[in-house]
């Protein structure tokens, strides 16, 4: 299928691994250019590289911290022009209310609730001429609330309803607002979780696979399977879906 997406422009944050990193190979696939944004630069430029070498498409890399406002305004002043936002960038710390004190709870928002929301708004008007695409890549958490992820949750669970408010909004500007709420994705970020798991439950982390037996099809989703779900909302062939959340976690339960 084609996607219509040649020769637009996506700006992807958190794009120097994981998902942020097979969305871009995707819509580089598709023709698309790319900005790409995330806090390591040295990363970031051999992610770049990559897909310049594979897909001869324009990449430009911006490293930056999304969760300091001056830096969401440095990274904006940068993009002239913009069709699609993926907003990616984030990593909620797990635990129970008393495990996850004030600094860090705040720390995580700054990047991943805030950070998505600072940045839709200073690109707003910039994806508006070209009746743009905002894709936020959530979790499923916000729909499943987890005590012993409760951070995550309730900042999922806000991102969801910016995602759902602001897509309701925006067809009076021509534009779309989409989610997606992948479930365990196989990225470095997912084992570090799982074999923190697996040492205070079984004391051992070198068991953290046990936990993906349990899982739909016995294995977490692919992050190019989230890639593809999102390059499809992004494109015109979806254009008539905006202020939906996709979930993508094998029905689990």
């Amino acid at each position: 299928m084609d996607l219509e997406l040649n020769g637009k422009l996506a700006l992807i944050t958190g794009a120097s691994k994981g998902i942020g990193s097979a969305i871009a190979t995707h819509l580089a696939r598709e023709g698309c250019g790319l900005i790409l944004v995330a806090r390591n630069a040295d990363t970031l430029g051999e992610a770049a590289e990559q897909i310049r070498r594979d897909h001869q498409v324009p990449v430009q890399v911006l490293a930056a911290d999304l969760s300091r406002q001056e830096e969401v305004e440095r990274v904006a002043e940068d993009v002239n022009a913009l069709d699609i936002l993926i907003n990616n960038a984030g990593a909620i710390p797990p635990g129970a209310l008393l495990d996850v004190d004030n600094a860090r709870w705040r720390a995580a928002w700054d990047l991943k609730v805030f950070g998505f929301i600072s940045l839709t708004r200073a690109l707003y008007r910039k994806l508006q001429p070209h009746r743009g695409v905002i894709v936020n890549i959530i979790g499923t958490a916000g729909e499943r609330f987890d005590p012993n992820y409760i951070a995550g949750s309730a900042g999922n669970a806000a991102l969801m309803a910016f995602t759902r408010a602001l897509g309701h909004a925006a067809p009076k500007d021509g534009m779309r607002v989409v989610g997606i709420n992948p479930g365990l994705v196989s990225t470095d970020r997912m084992e570090t979780m799982l074999r923190g798991r697996a040492e205070k439950d079984h004391g051992d982390a070198s068991r953290w696979q046990g936990y993906l037996e349990k899982l739909p099809f016995s294995r977490a989703a692919k992050p190019e399977e989230i890639a593809d779900a999102a390059a499809f909302l992004a494109s015109p062939r979806s254009g008539y879906t905006t202020g939906t959340i996709v979930t993508i976690d094998g029905a689990a339960r």
